[in-house]
């Protein structure tokens, strides 16, 4: 199984990206290949609407640091996309990624049968952390990324996510979050 594991926080010991390593590591473990992109090292650009994705190409023609994390998605079993809660939704880093995904449609995607120029099958997990404690809120994240996603081919999503977890490595004493993210990772792996 190839994974690619994309770190949305600006943080380089933050709490999503803890968690992330421990599925990836726990998938690797199973025999994953895991390839992983800090986004906030490369250099790119949101989508810049000009829909030569859909006339010209059948890819997105911005050219920088997303090129090949828009390849190495395209070529990946899985997706662990790892982002912490920041003004009640991802990251700018992990939202400017999704908006470049639109390329993964085909021009006529409304009204496609299949929508995606992925091939279908791929597994999608979603990372989130949140200094905020209360589980009832920021729940409207999930659901947009599983829409994307199951548009897109994926068949399985899944959340691991860690609330009231601000300080920098303060998951790391969550062994109720990082017992979710082997489990998740195993019932990937087995399910593949």
């Amino acid at each position: 199984m190839k994974i690619v594991c994309l770190l949305g926080s600006p943080r380089e010991n933050g709490n999503s990206t803890m968690i992330a390593e421990r599925f990836c590591t726990t998938a690797q473990k199973f025999g994953a290949e895991v390839q992983t992109f800090t986004l906030n090292e490369l250099n790119y650009r949101g989508c810049q609407g000009c829909m030569a994705c859909k006339m010209k190409l059948d890819r997105c023609a911005v050219e920088d640091d997303l090129t090949q994390v828009l390849e190495a998605v395209r070529e990946a079993d899985a997706l662990v996309l790892a982002s912490p809660v920041y003004y009640w939704d991802v990251s700018a880093q992990a939202k400017a990624f999704l908006d470049r995904t639109f390329s993964y449609l085909v021009p006529n995607f409304h009204t496609a049968p299949i929508p995606s120029r992925l091939e279908p099958g791929k597994k999608f997990v979603l990372v989130l952390s949140q200094a905020q404690a209360d589980e009832s809120k920021f729940t409207d994240i999930f659901p947009k990324f599983d829409y994307f996603f199951r548009a897109y081919g994926f068949d399985e999503t899944r959340l691991v996510r860690a609330c009231g977890v601000g300080a920098p490595g303060e998951v790391r004493e969550r062994q109720d979050v990082m017992a979710k993210a082997d489990q998740v990772a195993k019932e990937l792996f087995d399910r593949h």
